[in-house]
């Protein structure tokens, strides 16, 4: 999907835009009053020079990797403080960078808000909330199966194939901003889609099931996404600057990678993830922004959820991982990580053991690319391992919201072993 940043200025490489395409519309996500401090610490060890063994067998410092995939942006976070921050030719702290992909765990995330203040029920038919999906092959899938990802919908991810079903949506929203909405248009088009499978089965990446997730949500709350997230997620959590959605020509945000936001933002973000959706109150305190329950359900995986994932082509990416709640999940050399991934290279990589958030925003050439994104996690594992055995003795404190001395099935676990 292209983009551009919230100035409207052209991102290169990855967003230069031919000069006869519809120019965007945005709607805005607004700050909060008073941001939440990430402070500034001093790097405790050299985190560029890093040595990380990369998939090709070759071994070379973080800095090389970071510049080598392209990075606009790198900021990794420890116990709630800044420890490295790298800003290429395209970044600039407060420049809102295209988050694409990682969008969908922030439209995940007001789901989660909705469903505890029961607006939204996550075992509902998408129907109920969308009615207009009632000819689509969405009819008979639940709220939940969008949320996992496991409809029986035909959607293609393909980008090379001209005639996948990503590409046609598209095109589908560029014809919408040159006609002025009309018959084309993100929603219009979700309607066209039919299933080839049952719902409930294999997980498979579909962009289009956060769309139908993010159309749910806004019926169920009676407010566009922009407002949502800026109520529910961006103002609660301290957002430092603005954010903006991107739009079709009919103004529906585009809930499946419309969003552009700062790093530091987007490592507020995942700061509140790591937390157990929590954040300071700024009185001293914390306040509950995303529920407790919805973290501790994507951490805690099961049969089901692991074996449509292992049976899916998403297992040979992340060996023995899972697909929950619009998050990714890997086990990593440091226990399980949470994983939040965009096309071009947008990653948020959220690890409980590490006590880490490394957030890394991109301008790969093309969309998808193998060993770009191995050889970044291999760096974020690398940086966070580090900054554990850096630590002088094992002072941690207990982070809001997470439960220590259990694993993922709610079984005494090893020391120093954290669960959400």
């Amino acid at each position: 999907m292209a983009g551009l940043t919230a100035s409207g200025a052209a991102h290169p490489p990855l967003f230069q835009q031919p000069l006869a395409h519809p120019p965007l519309l945005h709607k805005l996500v607004r700050r909060a009053d008073v941001a939440r401090e990430l402070e500034v610490v001093p790097d405790p060890l050299d985190v560029g020079a890093l040595e990380v063994d990369r998939v090709d067998g070759t071994s070379s410092r973080v800095s090389s990797i970071l510049a080598g995939t392209f990075t606009d942006t790198c900021v990794v976070v420890q116990d709630g403080g800044i420890v490295f921050e790298r800003y290429g030719e395209h970044g600039h702290p407060e420049r809102a960078h295209p988050l694409l992909s990682l969008s969908k765990p922030v439209v995940g995330c007001v789901a989660a808000v909705l469903i505890e203040r029961g607006d939204l029920d996550p075992e509902r038919l998408v129907t109920d909330y969308v009615p207009e999906l009632e000819g689509s092959g969405y009819r008979g899938a639940t709220v939940r199966h969008v949320l996992d990802m496991r409809t029986g919908v035909r959607f293609s991810e393909e980008y090379a194939n001209p005639m996948a079903e990503i590409r046609e949506l598209d095109r589908w929203i560029a014809q919408s901003r040159r006609g002025g909405g009309g018959p084309y248009g993100l929603y219009p088009y979700l309607c066209t889609l039919e299933a080839d499978a049952p719902h409930g089965g294999e997980f498979r990446y579909r962009s289009a099931e956060a769309d139908v997730l993010g159309w749910a949500c806004e019926r169920a709350a009676g407010s566009e996404m922009p407002e949502l997230v800026s109520s529910l997620l961006w103002q609660p959590m301290g957002a430092g600057q603005d954010a903006d959605f991107v739009c079709d020509g009919n103004g529906t945000a585009l809930h499946d990678g419309g969003l552009s936001a700062t790093a530091r933002d987007v490592a507020r973000f995942g700061q509140l993830l790591l937390d157990g959706g929590t954040a300071p109150d700024g009185v001293g305190g914390t306040r509950a922004v995303v529920p407790l329950r919805w973290m501790r359900q994507a951490w805690a995986v099961d049969a089901d959820v692991r074996g449509a994932f292992a049976s899916s082509p998403a297992e040979q990416m992340f060996p023995g991982g899972w697909y929950r709640n619009q998050f990714w999940f890997r086990p990593g050399p440091h226990g399980d990580v949470l994983v939040c991934l965009g096309i071009y290279g947008q990653m948020i990589h959220v690890s409980r053991r590490t006590r880490t958030v490394c957030v890394k925003l991109s301008s790969w050439p093309e969309p998808q690319s193998p060993a770009h994104l191995q050889d970044t996690i291999r760096a974020f594992d690398a940086i966070g391992g580090a900054l554990a055995r850096s630590d002088a003795s094992d002072t941690r404190q207990r982070l809001p919201g997470v439960i220590w001395g259990l694993n993922r099935k709610g079984s005494a676990s090893p020391a120093h072993d954290s669960v959400i």
